[in-house]
């Protein structure tokens, strides 16, 4: 049995439920014949994926369904072997290339050669090209943007690459000027409203507007946190009660807390505290900017109004050294301290002041 995000996921151009518009001119853009390389961006949950599939389906038909895992293995020049996991139909290829972290460049520059080399058999029934898809290329290293950028200028014959991040601010002007940017904006309330009511009709299910409203405001605009969510309500009570508690992550609930404390004691024995709170969602494989931007939204709104400037400048500072860093939890830690200096000399200021 499949969860909802995955049995209801629209699997062509024409079947998506928002942004239509832009659907029909990704289909102009396919049928155009001169398909260039995208860059696809927007934030999580919008649909940056699904929108993608539907565009190979669009180009190669359903043969891109067929799909395999393939592991490759890389050597890089220090002689150091790098293994990375990649999702391939015949026609095109899926990898995250930030999973082998610093030695990102020559899992982009081998594979993008690798793939590349291989010409289509058919071209008369086919496309002349092979399309890669590269997923989180915001967290890529700079060394392997700019080695992405001179593959794709030398292997633009024989295949095209489709792009895949949340934000265009840490990709390289020189891959932006190559693509074709695609934004994908969140969905709207309303709209991922009427998506909540189709996929519980489909279930056989009646879901009050009133609980699909507080679910898409609850998810952050999420679709498929909003999915997950509405199929956790039904699972917790069923029948639906327009006043039913949205449950939310545990995670999200753990880092709640975890901004709490940070707020009630401010001592060296608290932040040991807080350091095994950080690590314990690091091993249940929450992204370290997720635990700051989090931890951020959390504090600010504990936070009296003339230290907020000091604490967002704070977080910016230590969230810059966090991407440039390969230890995530020294920076997050580091933030933390830092926060709670603040406070507490808040807090001694305002008693000061009293007396």
């Amino acid at each position: 049995m499949s969860l909802w995000v995955d049995k209801y996921r629209p699997t062509s151009l024409s079947k998506l439920d928002y942004h239509k518009d832009q659907a029909s001119l990704l289909k102009k853009l396919v049928n155009r014949g001169d398909f260039p390389h995208l860059l696809v961006y927007g934030p999580s949950g919008a649909g940056k994926k699904t929108r993608v599939m539907a565009l190979l389906r669009e180009l190669y038909g359903n043969s891109v369904d067929k799909l395999s895992n393939r592991m490759f293995s890389f050597v890089t020049p220090s002689k150091k072997k790098l293994d990375i996991m990649t999702i391939s139909s015949n026609y095109h290829i899926e990898v995250n290339p930030s999973d082998v972290g610093m030695q990102d460049r020559v899992v982009i520059q081998e594979l993008i050669k690798s793939v590349a080399e291989v010409n289509q058999i058919e071209t008369s029934t086919q496309r002349d090209f092979k399309v890669i898809v590269l997923n989180e290329v915001d967290r890529l290293t700079k060394d392997a943007q700019h080695a992405l950028r001179r593959t794709m200028e030398k292997y633009m014959a024989t295949c095209r690459i489709i792009l895949i991040c949340n934000s265009t601010s840490k990709v390289i002007p020189a891959i932006k000027s190559r693509c074709l940017g695609i934004r994908i904006a969140a969905p709207t309330v309303d709209e991922m409203s009427q998506v909540l009511l189709m996929v519980c009709k489909k279930e056989g299910l009646v879901l009050p507007l009133e609980l699909a409203k507080k679910i898409s405001e609850v998810s952050g605009r999420n679709m498929r946190r909003a999915l997950l969510m509405c199929e956790a309500c039904k699972v917790q009570q069923y029948p639906f009660s327009p006043d039913q508690e949205v449950v939310e992550p545990d995670w999200k609930i753990y880092l709640e807390e975890t901004a709490t404390l940070m707020v009630q004691q401010q001592s060296p024995q608290r932040l040991l505290e807080i350091r095994e709170r950080l690590y314990e969602l690091l091993t249940h494989c929450i992204p370290p900017d997720i635990i700051m931007k989090g931890l951020l939204e959390e504090l600010i709104a504990n936070c009296d109004g003339q230290l907020k400037t000091e604490v967002v400048q704070s977080a910016a500072y230590f969230e810059h050294r966090l991407q440039l860093g390969q230890k995530p939890i020294f920076h997050m830690e580091a933030f933390v301290a830092k926060f709670m200096a603040i406070y507490k000399r808040f807090l001694e200021e305002g008693i000061a002041e009293l007396f």
